[in-house]
């Protein structure tokens, strides 16, 4: 699928719940949130039925998300199925570990390629602070056994100033001798981060070559996303910056996203889409969907925009819109 813009579209993040078992200071308020009702979010049946369509448009590469998605029971049971259709060639997870313990190795059977494990700092107290509950070293026996049982594995770091600034460093040296990607995320203005203040990538990556010296541009395929990854010298693994607000990559943007209500989201930042759950349940037929999703992709909005006064600016949570 190309869009107006000549961008190939070939990724989905799926939203499968707002639900999640931290309350991240960057993602929800600390007393959580009102969650959504069951009934307003897509059966499994129903994004089942959309990833079939999606792949008739070229998807080839799905990523379930939350809120966390092992929050949702049957959440290995839908890898499993979504793995086993024709076109899907990689299927991913962004969780924060916690609730994969003791699952990895079913994931792994059920067709998992990939986890990108939400985890902000080593430090503990940090940890608790940052993400108000889990254990840290849960998360890091998640990622060991990951890797053991041959899954890509990254890390996502958001750095975020008077938080995890210290301990960046410490989280990018999991890279040093294991073969992952940790990758440190600006923080974007959206929900509860545009109340906090960012770090941007150029600083980071200074913090990375002052502790660990000259990287090279790492340019081996880690992926189908817009980071940007440094090696360097005697590290096994990379490291990554994404950087939405310093270095703008929408020329490159390969996705859209589905909201666990059943929302196609074609930019982070704009509320622009189709809401996918009100045409199934309205009776819609496949070729009326498929002509739907055809026409909103190509209307894929050309930048976020987070820096400018645009008509359709997103206002919901990163739990509600998809992390």
């Amino acid at each position: 699928m190309i869009d107006a813009c000549g961008r190939k579209i070939d990724y989905v993040r799926i939203s499968i719940t707002d639900r999640c078992n931290l309350r991240c200071v960057y993602c929800m308020p600390e007393n959580g949130v009102q969650s959504m009702q069951h009934s307003d979010i897509l059966t499994y049946e129903e994004i089942m039925r959309l990833v079939r369509l999606m792949t008739q448009l070229g998807i080839r590469h799905v990523r379930i998300t939350g809120g966390e998605p092992m929050a949702r029971r049957g959440c290995l049971d839908l890898v499993d199925r979504i793995h086993r259709i024709p076109g899907i060639e990689t299927i991913a997870m962004t969780t924060n570990g916690l609730l994969l313990s003791g699952c990895v190795s079913w994931a792994r059977e059920a067709g998992l390629d990939a986890i990108n494990v939400s985890l902000d700092t080593l430090n503990p107290e940090t940890y608790r602070k940052m993400a108000r509950g889990g254990d840290v070293r849960r998360v890091l026996a998640v990622i060991d056994e990951a890797l053991e049982l041959g899954m890509r594995v990254k890390i996502n770091a958001v750095p975020v100033r008077g938080l995890n600034d210290k301990d960046l460093c410490e989280l990018a040296a999991l890279a040093w001798d294991r073969d992952i990607c940790v990758r440190f995320i600006e923080l974007m203005p959206v929900g509860c981060g545009a109340e906090l203040q960012p770090i941007p990538s150029d600083e980071v990556r200074r913090m990375m070559e002052e502790a660990f010296g000259p990287a090279q541009e790492d340019v081996g395929k880690h992926g189908f996303g817009p980071a940007k990854y440094i090696r360097p010298r005697g590290f096994t693994g990379s490291i990554g910056l994404i950087s939405p607000m310093s270095h703008e990559f929408c020329g490159e943007c390969n996705r859209v996203r589905l909201t666990a209500d059943g929302y196609l989201k074609l930019c982070l930042n704009h509320t622009a889409g189709l809401d996918l759950r009100a045409m199934m349940r309205g009776g819609a037929d496949d070729d009326a969907l498929l002509e739907a999703l055809s026409g909103a992709i190509a209307r894929k909005p050309r930048r976020h925009g987070f820096e400018e006064d645009i008509g359709d600016r997103e206002v919901r949570r990163m739990n509600e819109i998809g992390g």
